[in-house]
């Protein structure tokens, strides 16, 4: 699907969203209905590089964003997620439908990819070296994530590290990425061309704006990737850069915190980590300057 789509184009694809559109991401095909206008625009101009499918394909994830019922289209409007025909989230309101559906597609993979073990981490690669960026909510990954892929770096995932328990490599999921707050402008202000979703106000991470990932990046999303490294970011402000090394025993322990399925994994969750762990280098970094921390990651790996 072109990048550059006129309003005719536009048109056609709204209508065609409110019956459902399959779209192929990464490992797994998802068929996308939306009635919502302004969330099915943010959906288009964000997926405008993904492979659309034919209807006759096999569906991993058939999705519905919609009001949950009449009266909610115009009192007090509200939007829902339905997943293969169940709701597993309480409604929001409508100008948070296109996040909810980021989110929503997010959980249908942490909920049932119990292939991969999955791990709550931005991964970007760069000279065939992939960086797995772990993080709690604030901790600034998806800013520095966002920033190196605007210079040159291949975003894999902005929120979910698959990584094979059969291979041990890492499988794309080169999705929009999700920027919070005030991350939101300053990445507009830096990189004017790329494309923002709309803003999301009030929801439970703060504002939110989606960021389409590069094309080359999407393009690239049957090509695994192996982590060098797993580097821990904490944005403080006004501080110089820092760097330290993490003993694998602390960074196991923050891995198993950061899983999304290593309760369910158990024993193979323990494996695959610690497998992982030995294949890295396991750091703590912390930042206030954003041209700074690029410049410590293209080191890193250019060397």
């Amino acid at each position: 699907m072109s990048n550059l789509l006129c309003q005719t184009e536009k048109s056609v694809l709204l209508k065609k969203l409110k019956e459902g559109i399959v779209v192929n991401i990464g490992s797994f095909i998802y068929k996308i209905s939306i009635d919502n206008q302004q969330a099915a625009l943010d959906f288009i101009n964000n997926y405008a590089d993904f492979e659309w499918l034919s209807d006759n394909q096999f569906i991993d994830f058939n999705i519905v964003i919609k009001s949950p019922n009449v009266i909610r289209r115009f009192f007090k409007p509200q939007i829902n997620f339905y997943c293969n025909g169940k709701a597993p989230f309480i409604p929001l309101p409508i100008n948070q439908g296109y996040a909810m559906l980021e989110w929503g597609m997010n959980w249908c993979v942490v909920s049932q990819a119990h292939h991969f073990f999955i791990l709550h981490a931005a991964v970007v690669e760069r000279n065939g070296k992939a960086i797995i960026l772990p993080g709690i909510p604030g901790a600034g990954k998806s800013t520095l994530s966002a920033s190196l892929v605007n210079n040159g770096w291949r975003l894999l995932s902005d929120e979910m590290t698959l990584i094979s328990l059969k291979t041990g490599l890492i499988q794309p999921v080169a999705r929009p990425i999700n920027l919070k707050n005030d991350s939101i402008d300053i990445l507009k202000k830096r990189h004017p061309d790329s494309v923002f979703s709309q803003k999301a106000h009030d929801t439970h991470k703060g504002t939110v704006s989606l960021m389409k990932p590069p094309k080359e990046s999407v393009f690239a999303t049957q090509q695994t990737a192996k982590a060098h490294f797993i580097i821990f970011p904490k944005y403080r402000n006004n501080s110089g850069l820092k760097v330290e090394s993490i003993e694998k025993s602390t960074a196991l322990m923050s891995l198993i915190d950061n899983s999304f399925n290593y309760n369910v994994l158990g024993k193979v969750g323990f494996e695959a980590a610690t497998l992982l762990l030995k294949a890295t280098d396991c750091k703590q970094f912390s930042y206030s300057n954003i041209d700074d921390a690029v410049s410590y990651f293209n080191d890193l790996v250019d060397t």
